[in-house]
């Protein structure tokens, strides 16, 4: 049950994600097939693609972006289907699984659509720049096979590097073989073109970024380049929320750095003392044999007190609360009633024993 349950979620999921780009499928089936055979035909009322239009860099890599998270969670849906069989089952051919996965997104996303899923998120397509005309022209039936040979085949090649490596002797950890003369120049050529592929990576980005075209090598190889798939509307920028978010973020800094300089303790002595100025007044030891009641409780933790002294009025404290809370503060007053903290006495008890008579 649980297997049949992740199989349907992940083919849901498949489905949800592809249902969007085969929306319009016939709507852009005569431009596919007039990109490849025949002329363009116009856009209807000039809102097809423009690709004088210029895109911005940050649209062209969040849609990289957005195609590589696809990309994990198809494949993380897919093997949560096994996660109930045997560890490791899936191990052995995980990049060749991986690749026929990407696959089955590019058959459904680029093939028909001259876009991938994040490119149509962005409101992005491919254009085929070997051609002459100024129109938009969709992707040849080559720049696409070829787009999903340099874009899987590199990914497979890398993640299955290590295994073939491994089976022709070539490993980086062991040994050159006895005839290890083709072989060695073999790892050489290899470690060769990983080291220019990556430099040419390099040079393609930077090239991209003071250029705003071709953000990967790939897409310049084969003359195909992102253009918008309908004209960009002119937006107002509005900052209402921003400065809303930077002021509440300024006051809570605020108020984080001025609230431990305040000493709400003594505020509140203060406020209580105003409140109630008739306290309990001081008395010393008179006061508390009048008022019993405050016997019960520590002015400064509320709990019944522990070893319980007078400061000096006629309140009863904690031993423990008087003395943590003279040595913080060294102009300590009562809670209750205001009265500066002096010399911590300790409070003499009487205890009376009344008999009881029984019948």
């Amino acid at each position: 049950m649980q297997l049949a349950k992740h199989a349907c979620c992940w083919a849901l999921i498949c489905r949800l994600a592809l249902r969007s780009h085969l929306g319009d499928k016939r709507s852009i089936s005569s431009k596919t097939m007039a990109s490849t055979g025949g002329a363009h035909p116009p856009p209807e009322g000039g809102s097809g693609p423009d690709p004088q239009t210029p895109v911005l860099r940050i649209n062209q890599l969040d849609a990289f972006e957005l195609d590589s998270a696809l990309d994990q969670l198809v494949w993380n849906q897919f093997s949560q289907c096994f996660q109930h069989f045997r560890p490791g089952l899936l191990t052995p051919v995980e990049p060749e699984l991986k690749a026929l996965l990407q696959l089955l997104l590019w058959r459904f996303t680029v093939y028909p659509n001259s876009a991938t899923v994040g490119q149509s998120m962005m409101n992005l397509r491919y254009h085929n720049t070997l051609s002459l005309s100024q129109r938009y022209r969709a992707l040849s039936r080559r720049q696409r096979l070829g787009l999903a040979l340099l874009t899987v085949g590199p990914r497979w090649l890398t993640e299955r590097s290590h295994s073939l490596l491994l089976s022709l002797g070539l490993g980086l950890g062991g040994s050159p073989p006895a005839d290890g003369g083709l072989r060695l120049g073999l790892r050489r050529v290899l470690s060769l073109i990983t080291g220019l592929t990556q430099v040419a990576n390099l040079i393609n980005f930077l090239v991209f970024l003071r250029k705003g075209r071709h953000p990967y090598l790939t897409e310049r190889i084969l003359g195909i380049r992102a253009v918008f798939t309908k004209p960009q509307a002119v937006r107002d920028a509005a900052f209402q929320y921003m400065n809303r978010e930077l002021l509440w973020h300024g006051f809570a800094e605020f108020l984080i750095f001025l609230l431990p300089l305040v000493n709400m303790r003594k505020i509140k002595t203060t406020m209580y003392s105003l409140l109630y100025p008739l306290g309990v007044g001081e008395g010393g030891e008179e006061g508390l044999r009048e008022g019993s009641a405050v016997w019960k409780e520590c002015a400064l933790c509320g709990e019944w007190p522990t070893m319980p002294h007078t400061v000096g009025c006629g309140h009863v404290f904690c031993y423990y609360c008087v003395k943590s809370h003279s040595i913080a503060d060294a102009y300590l007053t009562c809670p209750k009633c205001g009265v500066e903290v002096g010399e911590a006495k300790a409070v003499k008890l009487q205890i009376e024993i009344t008999d009881i008579h029984t019948r």
